[in-house]
């Protein structure tokens, strides 16, 4: 098989010269001087660097922003029912009965003390939200823990409105405890 017979498939296309249709290589030659290094390895992600954050983790984040919203309503309604309930401890036809009077030895005092505990939770699930994206180890640990007590709080004080609590809180542990959360919490930052 010659480049000369038209019908050749692995010779040139009709009306070129051999050597002008594709640039030609030239073989490598060994190099002189100082050896190549190794590749660069990633440590984290099987060798893919984590440029966006995980699914889970991202999912954990978005759980964290869901207890805020119920913190502030909890302290919305713990403030309303101590206002409602200062404001009929006056009321002399309130004063006979049984169930308001059960309802005001709670005082409000206690409820003002649980509005501003509410408060100060949500606040804290806020931070840890923010600080998913920069944060590192401490911020997962921290996360963690955050987790596990409103898991424990949602079950015995609150049992009826900490149940949504204390599955979010158990998934939020989950994910942030999970290979994907240590991954991404332990990354190398540039």
């Amino acid at each position: 098989m010659s480049f000369g017979d038209p019908n050749n498939p692995y010779g040139p296309p009709q009306g070129q010269q051999p050597g002008y249709a594709y640039p030609q290589q030239q073989p490598q030659q060994p190099g002189y001087g100082y050896p190549q290094a190794p590749p660069v390895q990633q440590q984290y992600g099987g060798g893919v660097p984590m440029a966006a954050m995980p699914g889970s983790v991202s999912a954990a984040r978005v759980m964290l922003w869901v207890i805020v919203g119920l913190q502030v309503i909890g302290v919305a309604g713990c403030a309303f029912y101590a206002a409602a309930v200062n404001h009929a401890k006056h009321d002399s036809t309130l004063q006979d009965d049984s169930a308001f009077q059960r309802m005001a030895d709670y005082g409000t005092g206690i409820l003002v003390a649980m509005a501003v505990f509410a408060l100060a939770w949500g606040v804290f699930a806020a931070v840890l939200a923010v600080k998913f994206n920069t944060g590192g180890n401490g911020v997962r640990v921290t996360t963690l823990v955050f987790g596990i007590i409103t898991a424990v709080l949602g079950l015995y004080p609150f049992v009826i409105v900490g149940l949504v609590h204390t599955v979010l809180a158990i998934l939020i542990a989950c994910f942030v405890g999970g290979a994907n959360g240590k991954a991404w919490f332990n990354r190398p930052r540039y």
